[in-house]
């Protein structure tokens, strides 16, 4: 087959995990979990050593994902208290927000998602009105249906939906085999589109709790169900690395591999050598793994140690595109296409990375300086050397000064911008989340149904 000019408009392919912590890949140190197609898909690609995540929790930092903007600057920062969007929210991702699936769809590209949305469950919030030529998954958290477990019996969640476009074909789907049915639509939107240019969103529902894993991948996992569910990952990766080869449009493909937020970290999961976990804004929260592949154009064994943030996705497949941005809205992602080797493309390095939780913004990184201010509604003083100190372990606030005041400063202009919930201060360039008047679940329970599971047994939750 013959092969497309792979600077004109590549296929994309976006792999985002749940809940996969820095520690949870071969590549990135582990020695529990089985990872042999993603360590060897780094060694034939990048792997970055300083990537962020836009926040420390699922909703918001798919919503920065899509948008290329800090949560809080779309209104993604919390939802009416909650930190993510649960069944039946009146809140979701504005229309008017450009996704970078609508930037490429209006460019000529074929989209699809597969997996979990979480930026709404709503009709005006789903993935097809926000870019997505087809959707077929679940739109939210796979803890969020009908399950053994007191908050979700509390909370009245209804069953847990599969999706296809906007339409729940299934209620309480069996989630072992979930990932193989992810996989299989995956490669039948590969091979439909494989003489045009696409861009595939894989949103794994791994790792989040409940883990139900395929049994053969559970009898040879060293971590137990854990280990299992990152495994069954390595092996869907596999599956679609093959099929681009198959067709022939390997050297045409950027396939992009990280996770959502930082890992628990008390369930076979791990943030090492980082402190702190999903949650947080310690580096454990927000710091994650991601690795990017394209046969030909990126350099093999590349290592990069720039700051380098999901926001940057947005940016940087629009410019690989050929896509110009609309200037009608402050965008925070940055072009980083010079890190994976395009030529002629200037390098542009991040002044400071924002760490917020919910509306506070509790930390700030520079280089490998970073500042904590503000932590589970108390001020602190906390300065890193994350060169030095990645397991922010030593407060060196009170030996430079100097260094505290630059950090300050970029706070102080971050406020402004943005705002903090924990100063009351509410930022001048600020956007809406979309909310919906009467908003109605997608499913509701109803006791003569056939679920093929009527309720999940794991008490787990995210």
């Amino acid at each position: 087959m013959k092969s497309k000019n792979v600077l004109h408009q590549p296929n994309i392919i976006l792999i985002n995990c749940d809940d996969l912590g820095y520690g949870d890949l071969g590549c990135y140190g582990s020695r529990c979990n089985n990872t042999p197609i993603i360590d060897a898909m780094a060694q034939a690609g990048i792997r970055f050593t300083d990537f962020y995540s836009a926040a420390p929790v699922c909703s918001p930092s798919r919503g920065a994902l899509m948008t290329g903007c800090y949560p809080r600057r779309i209104g993604f920062d919390s939802f009416d208290g909650d930190w993510v969007l649960f069944p039946g929210h009146g809140i979701g991702l504005n229309p008017s927000e450009v996704t970078i699936a609508k930037l490429l769809k209006n460019a000529g590209y074929k989209t699809m998602l597969i997996g979990k949305w979480h930026c709404g469950d709503q009709p005006e919030f789903l993935p097809t009105r926000h870019g997505f030529d087809h959707y077929y998954g679940l739109p939210y958290s796979n803890d969020m249906g009908r399950q053994n477990n007191r908050y979700a019996i509390e909370r009245g969640f209804p069953p847990l939906p599969l999706m296809k476009d906007e339409e729940v074909i299934q209620q309480q789907p069996v989630q072992e085999s979930l990932t193989e049915r992810y996989v299989e639509q995956a490669v039948r939107f590969i091979r439909e589109n494989s003489k045009r240019p696409f861009f595939l969103y894989f949103a794994h529902m791994y790792v989040h709790l409940p883990l139900y894993v395929p049994e053969n991948f559970a009898k040879r996992s060293r971590n137990g169900a854990f280990g299992a569910a990152v495994e069954c990952i390595d092996w869907s990766v596999g599956v679609i690395l093959n099929e681009l080869k198959r067709l022939g449009i390997e050297k045409d493909t950027l396939v992009v591999f990280t996770s959502d937020n930082g890992a628990r970290g008390d369930n076979g999961s791990s943030n090492a050598p980082l402190k702190g976990g999903k949650g947080t804004t310690w580096e454990g929260g927000m710091r994650v793994p991601c690795i990017m592949y394209w046969p030909g154009r990126i350099p093999q064994n590349s290592i990069c140690s720039s700051i380098v943030t999901a926001m940057d996705f947005y940016t940087t497949f629009a410019s690989l595109a050929g896509i110009q941005i609309p200037d009608n809205h402050i965008i925070d992602g940055l072009d980083m296409r010079w890190a994976i080797g395009i030529p002629g493309c200037k390098k542009q390095e991040r002044e400071a990375f924002f760490y917020y939780r919910m509306d506070k913004l509790e930390a700030v990184r520079a280089g490998k300086w970073k500042l904590h201010v503000f932590r589970e509604d108390k001020q602190v003083r906390e300065l890193y050397n994350l060169e030095d100190d990645i397991g922010e372990n030593n407060n060196i606030y009170d030996k430079h000064p100097e260094i505290v005041k630059k950090l300050e400063g970029y706070l102080e202009k971050c406020r402004e911008d943005i705002g903090d919930g924990a100063t009351g201060i509410r930022g001048r360039n600020i956007r809406p989340a979309g909310r919906v008047e009467n908003p109605v679940p997608l499913t509701c329970y109803d006791p003569g149904h056939p679920y093929i599971v009527a309720m999940y047994d794991s008490d787990k939750i995210g």
